[in-house]
């Protein structure tokens, strides 16, 4: 049996190295695609089933995204840094080491999120507030955040596991253990929220099941080894190479949903100026564009891994081709989501209300702007997600920080004050346009980083 699992984890190892490079990177994307759809599915479907109860309602689960961000933040320097070192470490067969990254980050995640459910329940009405609750909404957002805040350790601990999954090949256990939380997630909503009563604590209630259902199903191929890497207190190492390696790729996922979540406080405030109408119709669109969003992300999550591991062998054809290959998928992908998108989106918004007119017109509009610019937003992520894979720290946290951050912050207020509603509805499109311009000058950086490695590998005599 022993014998059995030693094959399997070899052939994951020499699949990533040697196979063609477009079928790996499928193989890992389509997977990780799923999981990130599933992921979507959570927020997306406790907005529709408590769409039923009112605008106001609506609202409330669109300002407990960034809720949902905060803990995501938790996690996901951990996962993403982590994710990164341990694709480049069993690229240059050190298993050793992996193993210490993995089990450092999963105990830490475990305790930056139980910092934070202990936080959030403590200060619970100012942090809604904080997060653009307005007085008509305030209500359903604490009872919302309720169940969302005692599943925050298990939330934050299973970016980590689902990351660290796909860095070492296991993509199919990441996909399961995501798909099935998001599947139960739907059957429990409809039961929690109408059929027991619950309201917007049902839905919540719904949630923090289902991503304990999951961790557990995260957790389980670790438990039976059924993982190239192993977790275990006695892997835990604050060491200065693993801290740094973590924290530098890492920290473009930080400051990335760091930003998000203070792009999207901004936002909830100021379209609450406005009205409720706003704030849902602005917060529903962001949970529906999470879908192609998720298809970019999982797909640029899914490359990642086979760059990471063939710059640790120094196989730079290899990387090379992975970027080709990745950005071509990319923009075409994109360009069909896009229009799919902006031809229903009318059609699309009205799943979430009918007798609101203005939340529809403001979410349908909402829609078509950044369907339209979604290409832009698919190639700066594969650019982004290839700096991560070759451990280019810089690159990636300029374009990590860039849509919700550097080309977001500084123009929401601009927007607001020359254009009012319709700037508030435009700025995402905005910042997704303005990201082109770093994105073309850090892709410039990194491949003058990857020519000096291929030049510093090469055999003196070819020199």
């Amino acid at each position: 049996m022993e014998e059995k699992k030693t094959t399997k984890q070899e052939l994951k190892k020499q699949a990533m190295l040697n196979g063609p490079v477009k079928k790996t990177i499928i193989r890992m994307a389509i997977p990780t695609i799923v999981s990130f759809l599933i992921s979507s599915i959570y927020s997306l479907a406790d907005t529709y089933f408590v769409s039923g109860i009112g605008t106001n309602a609506t609202a409330a689960v669109s300002v407990n995204a960034s809720l949902d961000q905060i803990i995501f933040m938790m996690g996901s320097m951990l996962a993403v840094g982590g994710n990164s070192y341990i694709a480049r470490l069993l690229g240059a067969k050190d298993e050793k080491k992996a193993n210490q990254v993995l089990s450092t980050s999963f105990f830490t995640a475990i305790f930056l999120g139980t910092a934070m459910m202990i936080f959030g329940i403590l200060f619970m009405h100012p942090l809604v507030r904080l997060l653009g609750a307005t007085p008509t909404c305030e209500q359903y957002s604490i009872e919302y955040a309720t169940y969302v805040l005692l599943v925050a350790p298990i939330m934050a601990s299973s970016f980590v596991l689902n990351q660290c999954l796909r860095a070492e090949g296991s993509a199919m256990f990441s996909m399961f253990g995501m798909g099935f939380g998001g599947v139960l997630n739907c059957i429990l909503d409809p039961i929690f929220i109408n059929g027991m009563g619950l309201g917007v604590a049902g839905a919540s209630m719904a949630t923090a099941i289902s991503k304990f259902i999951s961790f557990c199903i995260l957790l389980y191929p670790y438990l039976r080894r059924h993982t190239i890497l192993h977790i275990s207190f006695k892997f835990i190492r604050y060491s200065k190479d693993i801290v740094g390696e973590v924290v530098s790729v890492g920290s473009s996922s930080l400051l990335r949903s760091g930003l998000a979540v203070v792009s999207a406080i901004i936002l909830n405030n100021l379209a609450g100026l406005y009205s409720d109408a706003l704030l849902a119709g602005i917060g529903v669109t962001n949970k529906i564009m999470m879908f192609p969003f998720s298809i970019i992300l999982g797909f640029g999550s899914g490359f990642q891994p086979v760059t990471g591991y063939n710059w640790g062998a120094k196989q730079f054809d290899r990387v090379h081709e992975t970027f080709r290959f990745s950005s071509q998928v990319a923009v075409i992908g994109s360009l069909a989501m896009g229009a799919f998108c902006a031809i229903f989106a009318n059609q699309i918004i009205s799943w979430f209300t009918e007798a609101d007119a203005e939340m529809m017109w403001m979410g349908a509009l909402c829609i078509r702007l950044q369907s339209f610019v979604l290409p832009v937003h698919a190639w700066v992520a594969v650019v982004n997600m290839f700096c991560a894979g070759i451990g280019f720290a810089g690159g990636a946290i300029i374009l990590a920080t860039a849509r919700q951050g550097t080309c977001f912050i500084p123009f929401v207020f601009l927007l607001n004050a020359l254009f009012g509603e319709y700037g508030i509805l435009s700025i995402q499109a905005v910042a997704d346009l303005l990201t082109i311009v770093l994105a073309l000058l850090v892709l410039r950086r990194a491949m003058r980083r990857v020519k000096a490695a291929e030049q510093a590998a090469r055999p003196a005599a070819d020199i």
